[in-house]
């Protein structure tokens, strides 16, 4: 018998909605952009990161040289302002403290495809919260480490409550956690200022400086000489590792993923979607009011107006510059504090604004996100590259999980 030879595979093209038309897969397979700029992938991330760190320099050097001021003496001064000393460095620290637990709790609710604006209102809430505790104990017998403990652990509890306000108006209200994290901000920022200049006003007088300060013996033990407590940067190291362990290790944080990346084929595959978002912002509050809490007890050591310093909008920026990714997000939120501290020393030594650290935070951020756009898009697969479409129930592998098929 005369065999036929045989032919390239064919697969139906769907560009348009079209499946009349076929093309031969095996014969003009184009080559991706990856194959044909000849680097690794890894190499080719480093590249576009590297290639948004010096645009951004670019950029900020441009604004000061409009300025007429000196770059590279602004950029030895910041350098100098962060690490020039001991208690630089401490500082550093200091500002590290609150911003990398932030960070964090906002990659949970990241994962699960949520933007949680309010977290600034759920710093306040959080110091608002170890504030109360630690009024209604002062003048008590209690012990120190029994009302900072409640202190911390009231902090967390109204940060965590202030978030899941937010996920219930999400999940059964309809409203946006973008808008009603801003309101809940609002709300927050004004019952702290009420607390500061009525009830909890120093005797005698309101002022913008805060409350009263609390006895020393009710502060986070710090090391002598420095504004650094050890205790602070303790519980937010063990904070920070519980949470990245969740998310990477745990089929918790597998299931937050599988809801953040679609939550109708999670909730079609049997996941809880509802309780899951309550659950991420949960997560996120609770690291938030740790932060407010560590902020009372360890820095300030009374309820100020300006508690949560920003760093819940800070850390969003952290969070978007290190694409969402953990295991970056420690060392980017160092770097993101020591700018703020460095800044300090620009209006004393070369009366400048210390904005100045505020223009390279978010130009770098905008240009770490159109890098991730452009590399995207070189790394773009063509459609004859993917697989073909399959027929429902035929093809999938026995040993997937649903939650497996979701990712």
């Amino acid at each position: 018998m005369n065999r036929q030879p045989s032919q390239p595979e064919t697969r139906p093209e769907t560009v348009g909605g079209d499946n009349t038309s076929t093309t031969p897969v095996a014969a003009h397979t184009p080559r991706s952009a990856l194959g044909r700029t000849g680097l690794s992938r890894g190499a080719l991330n480093v590249a576009f990161q590297a290639g948004a760190f010096l645009v951004a320099l670019v950029i900020t050097t441009l604004v000061l040289l409009v300025a007429g001021a000196p770059p590279f003496a602004a950029y030895g001064e910041i350098v100098r302002g962060a690490v020039g000393s001991l208690q630089s460095l401490a500082d550093v620290t200091v500002a590290w403290v609150p911003l990398v637990v932030c960070t964090f709790g906002l990659l949970v609710t990241f994962a699960a495809g949520l933007w949680n604006i309010g977290v600034e209102g759920q710093i306040m809430l959080g110091a608002v919260f170890a504030t109360l505790v630690l009024r209604l104990l002062q003048d008590t017998n209690a012990p120190a480490w029994l009302a900072l403990t409640l202190a911390i652990s009231a902090a967390m509890v109204g940060g965590g409550l202030w978030a899941v306000l937010a996920g219930v108006l999400k999940a059964f209200g309809g409203v946006n956690e973008i808008f009603g994290g801003l309101g809940l901000n609002y709300v927050a920022t004004a019952l702290s200022l009420w607390l500061i200049f009525g009830p909890w006003k120093r005797p005698g007088v309101g002022s913008m400086s805060g409350t009263e300060p609390f006895p020393e013996q009710l502060w986070l033990p710090q090391f002598s000489g420095l504004r650094l407590s050890p205790w602070g940067l303790g519980l937010a190291v063990l904070a920070v590792v519980i949470v990245g362990v969740a998310l990477s290790r745990t089929y918790f944080g597998l299931k937050l993923k599988a809801v953040g990346r679609n939550m109708r084929a999670a909730f079609l595959l049997g996941i809880p979607t509802w309780q899951y978002v309550l659950a991420a912002f949960l997560v996120c509050g609770l690291m938030a009011g740790l932060a407010g809490g560590i902020q009372v007890t360890a820095v300030y050591h009374r309820l100020i107006p300006s508690i949560s310093s920003g760093y819940g909008f800070l850390g969003l920026l952290v969070a978007m510059l290190v694409r969402y990714r953990a295991l970056w997000a420690a060392p980017v939120a160092l770097f993101y504090a020591a700018l703020n501290i460095g800044s300090i020393q620009l209006p004393i030594v070369l009366k400048l604004d210390s904005s100045l650290a505020g223009v390279l935070q978010g130009v770098l951020v905008l240009c770490v996100i159109l890098a991730e756009g452009a590399r995207q898009r070189l790394l773009h697969r063509p459609v004859s590259e993917l697989p073909a479409p399959q027929e429902p129930g035929r093809g999938a592998p026995e040993h997937a999980t649903p939650v497996e098929d979701a990712l």
